[in-house]
């Protein structure tokens, strides 16, 4: 894709377009930051590993974590597309390429389409119905950024689009759907429903000002109360899959240590979270996730 000329209109920000350039690529995609990126692919690889009795395919596992990086990346470039006037009022945001002015919507939307293009192009590798599911994960990625607007727990949202992955997981290697893909699905939510609601703490003030919905925002004092509840939820939802599919006590084993760290981080919550304890708290589901899928694989050799 080739820079635009120099002399491109300046952006609302008042800095001037500097063409689809590497650097700015990065920033647009957040290629410096993956955290996305991995609370996106783990579910898939639970999935993966769940379906094939902790013996995934090498090939599905690369697929999955080439689309989970194709998928979120341009997640955030449509996020940022739907939020850059948004983004602008938000200290946090106020330098993203959109935002800032840096790039055009045409440019980035150019983008968007050359991603999911790639990630298309995965799909071929796969059976039909994971196939014939792919379009619902295209449409839930296209909907959070709006559900912002409309639904004040949009992070339930996301949790329906970054689940995704696991249904059509679970498909990649059964060619069916059954109730465990089911409650990870579940699962999924939940956690996403926790660990969103810890990041959005990060721009409350500024969200409420400017009319964004969040649920940090919508439960207020009593967030750690919910994010307690949802961390419930996942770890009963994926104690009921385990249960289903016969997992050794390993995978318990996992799930309470779990608990233990979420019990600790609602500890935190309780009392006042700056934005970059809340970022830190964020960070650490990527280790959560990761406890999960070494509990899973441990489950089926104990």
């Amino acid at each position: 894709m080739s820079d635009c000329p120099a002399s491109a209109p300046s952006g609302p920000a008042g800095a001037s377009q500097s063409g689809l350039d590497w650097p700015t690529l990065a920033r647009l995609v957040r290629l410096s930051s993956q955290a996305g990126t991995w609370l996106l692919a783990l579910p898939t690889l639970w999935g993966l590993t769940l379906a094939a009795g902790g013996r995934p395919p090498f090939s599905l596992l690369v697929i999955f974590l080439l689309g989970s990086f194709l998928m979120r990346s341009a997640g955030v470039v449509m996020n940022d597309l739907a939020d850059r006037s948004f983004d602008r009022q938000v200290a946090r945001t106020q330098t993203r390429p959109l935002a800032s002015g840096a790039l055009s919507p045409s440019q980035a939307l150019a983008v968007v389409m050359a991603l999911v293009s790639l990630a298309a192009l995965l799909l071929l590798f796969l059976n039909r119905l994971a196939l014939f599911l792919s379009p619902v994960a295209l449409l839930l990625a296209a909907l959070y950024p709006f559900s912002k607007r409309l639904f004040h727990i949009p992070q339930a949202v996301l949790g329906m689009a970054f689940g995704w992955g696991v249904i059509m997981a679970w498909a990649a290697v059964r060619n069916e759907l059954a109730a465990p893909a089911w409650l990870l699905y579940g699962s999924t939510i939940c956690w996403a429903l926790a660990y969103d609601t810890i990041y959005a703490l990060q721009d409350r003030d500024d969200d409420r000002k400017i009319g964004v919905k969040s649920s940090a925002i919508f439960f207020g004092s009593l967030t750690w109360l919910a994010v307690a509840l949802a961390m419930g939820g996942m770890l009963i939802l994926l104690g009921g899959a385990g249960r289903l599919l016969g997992l050794g006590p390993a995978f318990y084993a996992a799930l309470v240590g779990v608990g233990v760290l979420s019990v600790c981080q609602v500890t935190q919550l309780r009392g006042a979270v700056s934005p970059a304890r809340a970022l830190a708290l964020f960070k650490q589901h990527v280790w959560v996730g990761a406890a999960i899928l070494a509990g899973i694989w441990a489950g089926f050799l104990s």
